[in-house]
Protein backbone atom coordinates (compact mmCIF):
# COMPACT_ATOMS: atom_id res chain seq x y z
CA UNK A 1 0.00 0.00 0.00
CA UNK A 2 1.13 3.25 -0.69
CA UNK A 3 0.09 6.25 2.06
CA UNK A 4 0.58 10.03 0.93
CA UNK A 5 0.92 13.05 3.24
CA UNK A 6 0.76 15.74 2.87
CA UNK A 7 1.11 18.70 5.99
CA UNK A 8 0.29 22.34 6.42
CA UNK A 9 3.60 24.51 5.28
CA UNK A 10 5.12 26.11 8.01
CA UNK A 11 3.47 24.08 10.90
CA UNK A 12 5.80 22.42 13.13
CA UNK A 13 3.19 20.77 14.48
CA UNK A 14 1.74 19.46 11.35
CA UNK A 15 5.30 18.45 10.34
CA UNK A 16 5.13 16.21 13.63
CA UNK A 17 2.26 14.60 13.07
CA UNK A 18 3.53 13.46 9.63
CA UNK A 19 6.20 12.01 11.41
CA UNK A 20 4.53 10.05 13.78
CA UNK A 21 1.85 8.95 11.45
CA UNK A 22 4.90 7.86 9.18
CA UNK A 23 6.45 5.99 11.88
CA UNK A 24 3.32 4.31 13.10
CA UNK A 25 2.81 2.70 9.69
CA UNK A 26 4.08 -0.99 9.25
CA UNK A 27 6.99 -1.52 7.25
CA UNK A 28 5.34 -3.11 4.21
CA UNK A 29 3.53 0.16 3.75
CA UNK A 30 5.36 3.06 1.00
CA UNK A 31 5.04 6.56 2.84
CA UNK A 32 5.59 9.50 0.34
CA UNK A 33 5.82 12.95 1.92
CA UNK A 34 5.37 15.91 -0.53
CA UNK A 35 8.72 18.54 -0.39
CA UNK A 36 7.62 20.69 1.52
CA UNK A 37 6.74 18.48 4.74
CA UNK A 38 9.93 16.00 3.77
CA UNK A 39 11.86 18.95 3.87
CA UNK A 40 10.70 20.06 7.36
CA UNK A 41 11.74 16.44 8.83
CA UNK A 42 15.14 16.83 6.96
CA UNK A 43 14.03 14.39 3.87
CA UNK A 44 13.21 14.69 0.55
CA UNK A 45 9.60 14.44 -1.03
CA UNK A 46 7.54 14.18 -4.07
CA UNK A 47 5.67 17.18 -5.58
CA UNK A 48 1.75 16.99 -4.64
CA UNK A 49 1.07 17.18 -8.19
CA UNK A 50 1.95 13.15 -7.81
CA UNK A 51 0.04 12.47 -4.89
CA UNK A 52 -2.46 10.26 -6.82
CA UNK A 53 0.34 7.45 -7.27
CA UNK A 54 -0.76 6.79 -3.59
CA UNK A 55 -3.81 4.68 -2.35
CA UNK A 56 -4.90 7.11 0.34
CA UNK A 57 -3.46 10.50 1.20
CA UNK A 58 -3.38 12.46 4.42
CA UNK A 59 -3.89 16.02 4.60
CA UNK A 60 -2.69 17.54 8.22
CA UNK A 61 -3.44 21.34 8.47
CA UNK A 62 -6.64 23.09 8.05
CA UNK A 63 -9.28 23.62 4.78
CA UNK A 64 -6.59 25.12 2.73
CA UNK A 65 -3.62 22.46 3.18
CA UNK A 66 -7.30 19.99 2.03
CA UNK A 67 -7.69 21.81 -1.15
CA UNK A 68 -3.92 22.34 -1.88
CA UNK A 69 -3.55 17.88 -1.52
CA UNK A 70 -6.64 17.80 -3.33
CA UNK A 71 -4.33 19.61 -6.09
CA UNK A 72 -2.10 16.26 -6.80
CA UNK A 73 -4.80 13.61 -5.01
CA UNK A 74 -6.82 12.72 -7.90
CA UNK A 75 -9.48 9.91 -7.53
CA UNK A 76 -6.99 8.85 -4.71
CA UNK A 77 -9.27 9.11 -1.20
CA UNK A 78 -8.07 11.83 0.77
CA UNK A 79 -8.46 11.84 4.80
CA UNK A 80 -8.40 15.34 7.00
CA UNK A 81 -6.61 16.07 10.21
CA UNK A 82 -7.98 19.18 11.11
CA UNK A 83 -5.54 21.55 12.78
CA UNK A 84 -7.47 24.85 11.63
CA UNK A 85 -10.34 26.85 13.10
CA UNK A 86 -13.38 25.48 11.69
CA UNK A 87 -12.84 22.47 9.31
CA UNK A 88 -15.25 21.28 7.08
CA UNK A 89 -13.31 19.14 4.93
CA UNK A 90 -11.00 17.75 7.91
CA UNK A 91 -13.21 15.62 9.82
CA UNK A 92 -9.85 13.77 11.78
CA UNK A 93 -9.24 15.31 15.42
CA UNK A 94 -5.12 15.69 16.10
CA UNK A 95 -5.50 12.97 19.10
CA UNK A 96 -6.63 10.59 16.89
CA UNK A 97 -4.96 11.15 13.86
CA UNK A 98 -2.21 8.14 14.17
CA UNK A 99 -4.83 5.99 15.13
CA UNK A 100 -7.35 6.89 12.27
CA UNK A 101 -4.64 6.38 9.57
CA UNK A 102 -3.77 3.12 10.97
CA UNK A 103 -6.92 1.93 11.08
CA UNK A 104 -8.15 2.90 7.30
CA UNK A 105 -4.64 1.68 6.36
CA UNK A 106 -5.16 -1.85 8.11
CA UNK A 107 -8.92 -2.30 6.41
CA UNK A 108 -7.12 -1.63 2.76
CA UNK A 109 -4.98 -4.11 3.50
CA UNK A 110 -7.65 -6.91 4.97
CA UNK A 111 -10.68 -5.31 2.02
CA UNK A 112 -8.46 -3.13 -0.86
CA UNK A 113 -11.50 -0.84 -0.60
CA UNK A 114 -11.10 2.82 1.62
CA UNK A 115 -14.84 4.00 2.51
CA UNK A 116 -15.00 6.90 1.25
CA UNK A 117 -17.72 9.98 -0.09
CA UNK A 118 -18.03 11.46 -3.55
CA UNK A 119 -17.85 15.56 -3.57
CA UNK A 120 -17.79 17.55 -7.04
CA UNK A 121 -15.31 19.60 -8.47
CA UNK A 122 -16.12 22.16 -10.40
CA UNK A 123 -13.89 22.54 -14.31
CA UNK A 124 -13.75 26.01 -16.50
CA UNK A 125 -12.09 27.31 -19.31
CA UNK A 126 -12.29 30.84 -21.20
CA UNK A 127 -13.52 30.84 -25.17
CA UNK A 128 -10.09 31.34 -25.82
CA UNK A 129 -8.91 28.50 -24.61
CA UNK A 130 -7.38 29.28 -21.17
CA UNK A 131 -8.59 25.90 -18.82
CA UNK A 132 -8.46 26.21 -15.21
CA UNK A 133 -7.38 22.66 -12.82
CA UNK A 134 -10.66 21.66 -10.96
CA UNK A 135 -11.71 23.77 -8.15
CA UNK A 136 -13.49 21.96 -4.94
CA UNK A 137 -14.95 25.27 -3.49
CA UNK A 138 -15.23 27.54 -6.25
CA UNK A 139 -14.61 29.33 -9.63
CA UNK A 140 -14.32 33.17 -9.61
CA UNK A 141 -14.63 35.45 -12.40
CA UNK A 142 -13.61 38.95 -11.21
CA UNK A 143 -11.93 41.78 -13.31
CA UNK A 144 -8.70 43.34 -12.32
CA UNK A 145 -8.97 44.49 -8.96
CA UNK A 146 -12.17 44.93 -6.58
CA UNK A 147 -13.69 47.96 -5.37
CA UNK A 148 -15.85 51.26 -6.48
CA UNK A 149 -15.12 51.82 -10.02
CA UNK A 150 -13.50 48.91 -10.91
CA UNK A 151 -14.48 45.19 -11.17
CA UNK A 152 -16.18 44.14 -14.59
CA UNK A 153 -19.76 44.23 -16.61
CA UNK A 154 -20.73 40.38 -16.99
CA UNK A 155 -23.64 38.34 -18.10
CA UNK A 156 -24.65 35.12 -16.95
CA UNK A 157 -26.77 32.23 -18.27
CA UNK A 158 -27.60 28.97 -17.15
CA UNK A 159 -27.85 26.59 -19.32
CA UNK A 160 -27.84 29.01 -22.11
CA UNK A 161 -30.68 30.77 -20.40
CA UNK A 162 -30.27 34.60 -19.25
CA UNK A 163 -29.70 35.00 -15.37
CA UNK A 164 -28.27 38.12 -14.68
CA UNK A 165 -26.48 40.86 -16.00
CA UNK A 166 -24.93 44.17 -14.91
CA UNK A 167 -21.67 45.80 -13.28
CA UNK A 168 -19.69 43.69 -10.10
CA UNK A 169 -16.05 42.90 -8.97
CA UNK A 170 -17.08 39.60 -9.92
CA UNK A 171 -19.47 36.46 -10.44
CA UNK A 172 -18.63 33.29 -8.08
CA UNK A 173 -19.66 29.74 -8.79
CA UNK A 174 -19.37 27.56 -5.92
CA UNK A 175 -20.15 23.70 -5.11
CA UNK A 176 -22.22 22.25 -2.00
CA UNK A 177 -18.58 22.11 -0.35
CA UNK A 178 -17.42 25.30 -1.21
CA UNK A 179 -20.65 26.87 -0.19
CA UNK A 180 -19.02 27.43 3.45
CA UNK A 181 -16.18 29.31 2.16
CA UNK A 182 -15.42 32.27 -0.10
CA UNK A 183 -19.44 31.86 -1.70
CA UNK A 184 -20.80 32.45 2.04
CA UNK A 185 -17.90 35.77 2.79
CA UNK A 186 -20.33 36.66 -0.50
CA UNK A 187 -23.34 36.68 0.99
CA UNK A 188 -23.80 33.21 -0.91
CA UNK A 189 -26.18 30.26 1.12
CA UNK A 190 -25.03 27.34 3.03
CA UNK A 191 -25.48 24.40 0.53
CA UNK A 192 -25.46 20.90 2.56
CA UNK A 193 -22.68 18.90 1.29
CA UNK A 194 -25.04 15.91 0.08
CA UNK A 195 -27.25 18.17 -1.79
CA UNK A 196 -26.58 18.36 -5.47
CA UNK A 197 -26.12 21.62 -6.47
CA UNK A 198 -24.49 24.58 -7.96
CA UNK A 199 -24.33 28.51 -6.02
CA UNK A 200 -23.68 31.46 -8.54
CA UNK A 201 -23.33 34.30 -6.30
CA UNK A 202 -22.53 38.01 -7.58
CA UNK A 203 -19.75 39.84 -5.88
CA UNK A 204 -20.84 43.48 -4.67
CA UNK A 205 -22.94 44.14 -8.20
CA UNK A 206 -24.39 47.49 -8.38
CA UNK A 207 -27.95 45.62 -8.53
CA UNK A 208 -27.64 42.15 -8.11
CA UNK A 209 -29.76 39.03 -7.86
CA UNK A 210 -30.45 36.81 -4.85
CA UNK A 211 -27.86 33.92 -5.08
CA UNK A 212 -29.03 31.22 -7.43
CA UNK A 213 -28.97 27.91 -6.69
CA UNK A 214 -29.11 25.40 -9.18
CA UNK A 215 -28.93 21.76 -10.35
CA UNK A 216 -25.64 20.24 -10.09
CA UNK A 217 -25.67 18.89 -13.65
CA UNK A 218 -26.16 22.56 -15.08
CA UNK A 219 -23.43 24.86 -17.13
CA UNK A 220 -22.91 28.39 -16.00
CA UNK A 221 -21.73 30.83 -18.71
CA UNK A 222 -20.05 34.31 -17.31
CA UNK A 223 -19.63 36.78 -20.15
CA UNK A 224 -16.84 39.30 -18.93
CA UNK A 225 -16.23 42.91 -20.94
CA UNK A 226 -15.43 46.03 -19.37
CA UNK A 227 -11.72 46.26 -18.81
CA UNK A 228 -8.67 45.09 -20.32
CA UNK A 229 -7.91 42.23 -18.59
CA UNK A 230 -9.61 40.19 -15.78
CA UNK A 231 -9.00 36.79 -13.51
CA UNK A 232 -10.19 33.84 -13.28
CA UNK A 233 -9.68 31.63 -9.81
CA UNK A 234 -10.46 28.05 -9.36
CA UNK A 235 -9.87 27.79 -5.38
CA UNK A 236 -6.15 29.17 -5.45
CA UNK A 237 -4.87 29.27 -8.82
CA UNK A 238 -5.45 32.20 -10.76
CA UNK A 239 -5.29 32.47 -14.15
CA UNK A 240 -5.65 35.84 -16.36
CA UNK A 241 -7.62 36.47 -19.25
CA UNK A 242 -7.93 39.49 -21.72
CA UNK A 243 -11.65 41.21 -22.30
CA UNK A 244 -13.81 40.64 -23.96
CA UNK A 245 -14.10 36.54 -22.74
CA UNK A 246 -16.78 34.01 -21.85
CA UNK A 247 -15.78 31.57 -18.90
CA UNK A 248 -17.79 28.56 -18.97
CA UNK A 249 -18.01 26.22 -15.73
CA UNK A 250 -19.33 22.96 -14.96
CA UNK A 251 -19.11 20.08 -12.68
CA UNK A 252 -15.83 17.99 -13.65
CA UNK A 253 -16.47 14.45 -14.88
CA UNK A 254 -13.80 13.12 -11.98
CA UNK A 255 -14.92 13.90 -7.95
CA UNK A 256 -12.87 14.35 -4.87
CA UNK A 257 -13.04 11.93 -2.41
CA UNK A 258 -13.07 11.80 1.01
CA UNK A 259 -11.57 9.24 3.24
CA UNK A 260 -14.07 8.28 6.30
CA UNK A 261 -14.81 9.59 9.23
CA UNK A 262 -15.86 12.84 7.33
CA UNK A 263 -16.17 16.08 9.00
CA UNK A 264 -19.48 16.64 11.18
CA UNK A 265 -21.13 19.45 8.48
CA UNK A 266 -23.54 20.89 11.44
CA UNK A 267 -20.97 20.50 13.71
CA UNK A 268 -18.45 22.48 11.79
CA UNK A 269 -21.39 25.42 11.38
CA UNK A 270 -21.21 25.66 14.76
CA UNK A 271 -17.92 27.72 14.98
CA UNK A 272 -18.68 30.06 12.45
CA UNK A 273 -19.94 32.08 14.93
Amino acid sequence: MRVGIVAQMGNDRAASLAGRIREALPDEVTVRLDAATAEALGGEGDPVEEMDASDLVVSIGGDGTFLFAARGAGPTPILGVNLGEVGFLNGVRPGEAVETVESVVERFRETGEIPSRDVPRLCAETESGVELPPALNEIVVQGPQRGHGNGLEYEVRVDGRPFSDGHADGVLVSTPTGSTAYNLSEGGPLVHPEVDALVVTEMCAAESMPPLVVSGDSVVEIRADGAEHGFASSDSTRKRFEMPERVTVRSADEPTRIAEPASDFFRALGKLD
